[in-house]
C-alpha cells in the first residue's frame, strides 16, 4: 500500500483557508506564480527559539527561508513554504539536485524550485547570501559556531538543538514549524507521519524487536566498520517501526555523536540480529562475508543483512522527514523485512 503524507493533510489545509504566495514567500496573497502556502497562525510571533548556539528571536514572518543541512527544507515544503535557497543533495540526489518526494511536493504546490549550493566544500555563505534569505534553518546541520557567526551576518539563523546531525525528525520539524510560525500545522504532520510509521508496523510485524545494526564500509579501507549511534536519525527512524539497538552500540559510539568506528579485528563484536547497510555496487556486501576478519560479523556470516544500493532510497532512511517518511515505508521497510529471512 502507497502512502501519501499530505492527501489528507492537503485537505485540512485547504479547508483553513490555505493560499496563494510568492515562491520563498510566505506572503498570504495571491500571486501569478501561484505556489501554495498555508497561514500562518495567530500569536505566532515574536518567538524565540533556543539552539546549541544561544536562541534567535524572530519577531515577525519571514519572507524568504534558506536552509542548511539535509532535512530541514523538507520541513519547510511540508509547512506549505517554498525555499528560496537549500543545500544541493550531492549524494543520492536526483538530477536537480533535490529528492523526488520534494519535487512531488513542490509541482503540488506550483512553487519554483529553490537555489541548490553544494555543501561539500563546507558551508556555501556567499551562495546563501545570494538568495537573500531573511531566515536560515539548520536544525539538522554540522554548522560550527564560526559557521553560525557567520551566517548571522546573512540573516537570523536557528541551528541545531544540541549537537550536530542528531537531531531527530520530530524535534527538527517543531523547530522549523515555531520558526515559521505554523507550530498546530507542525504537530498535525506529526500525527500524520506517526500513522504512517504505525501502519507500516502493522503491516510488518516480524520486524519487531529484531536487534540491529546501521553500518558502512569504506570499500577502499577494510580495516574497520562504521557503526551509527542511536541518536543518528536513520537509526531512530529505524528503531520506530520497532527494531532495537544493542546496548553495545551506545557505549562504542559518545553521546552527541551520530557514528563511531570499530576495528575490523573486534568484527565479531558486532552482534545483532540484523545488520543495514548501503553500497555504491550491488553485491559489495556479500562479499565482506569472504573477508577474513570482516566475515566475522555475526549478521553478515548468517546472512542476516540488507545493504540498500539505491542512493536515493537510502537518502531518504538518512534523512527522515515528513516528506520522506512514507517512502521509506513503502519501499525501505519491507526489503528489512525480507531481509530476515537471511
Amino acid at each position: 500500500m502507497k502512502r501519501r503524507l499530505g492527501s489528507a493533510l492537503s485537505v485540512a489545509l485547504l479547508a483553513a483557508g490555505l493560499t496563494a504566495c510568492s515562491t520563498g514567500s510566505t506572503d498570504t496573497s495571491s500571486t501569478d506564480d501561484g505556489a501554495t502556502t498555508s497561514k500562518v497562525e495567530d500569536g505566532a510571533y515574536p518567538v524565540t527559539i533556543e539552539h546549541a548556539f544561544g536562541e534567535t528571536t524572530i519577531e515577525e514572518e519571514p519572507k524568504r527561508v534558506a536552509t542548511v543541512g539535509w532535512t530541514d527544507q523538507d520541513h519547510v515544503l511540508a509547512l506549505g513554504v517554498v525555499p528560496v535557497g537549500a543545500t544541493e543533495l550531492t549524494w543520492g540526489g536526483n538530477d536537480n539536485g533535490s529528492s523526488d518526494w520534494f519535487d512531488a511536493r513542490l509541482e503540488e504546490v506550483g512553487g519554483e524550485a529553490p537555489t541548490r549550493y553544494s555543501d561539500t566544500d563546507g558551508i556555501p555563505f556567499d551562495e546563501i547570501a545570494e538568495s537573500q534569505p531573511d531566515l536560515i534553518l539548520a536544525t539538522n546541520s554540522g554548522i560550527t559556531q564560526k559557521d553560525y557567526d557567520k551566517l548571522s551576518e546573512i540573516a537570523e539563523v536557528v541551528a541545531y538543538p544540541e549537537a550536530p546531525w542528531v537531531t531527530s525528525w520530530r524535534d527538527s520539524l517543531e523547530m522549523v514549524g515555531d520558526a515559521l510560525g505554523r507550530p498546530a500545522l507542525a504537530d498535525e504532520l506529526l500525527e500524520e507521519s506517526e500513522q504512517v510509521i504505525a501502519d507500516a508496523r502493522e503491516e510488518h510485524p516480524e520486524v519487531d524487536g529484531t536487534s540491529f545494526v546501521f553500518t558502512y564500509f569504506t570499500p577502499t579501507d577494510l580495516s574497520k566498520v562504521g557503526i551509527y549511534g542511536d541518536q543518528d536519525p536513520r537509526v531512530e527512524i529505524m528503531e520506530e517501526f520497532g527494531l532495537v539497538t544493542p546496548d553495545w552500540v551506545t557505549e562504542v559510539v559518545p553521546d552527541g555523536q551520530f557514528y563511531a568506528d570499530v576495528s575490523a579485528e573486534r568484527a565479531g563484536t558486532v552482534e545483532s540480529d540484523l545488520l543495514l547497510t548501503y553500497e555504491e555496487t550491488e553485491g559489495d556486501t556479500a562479499k565482506l562475508a569472504e573477508n577474513r576478519l570482516l566475515g566475522r560479523i555475526p549478521a553478515l556470516a548468517s546472512g542476516q543483512f540488507f545493504a540498500e544500493p539505491d542512493k536515493e532510497l537510502g537518502i531518504a532512511v538518512t534523512n527522515p522527514t515528513p516528506l520522506s517518511i512514507p517512502v521509506i515505508a513503502d519501499d525501505f521497510l519491507p526489503k528489512v523485512a525480507a531481509a530476515l529471512g537471511g
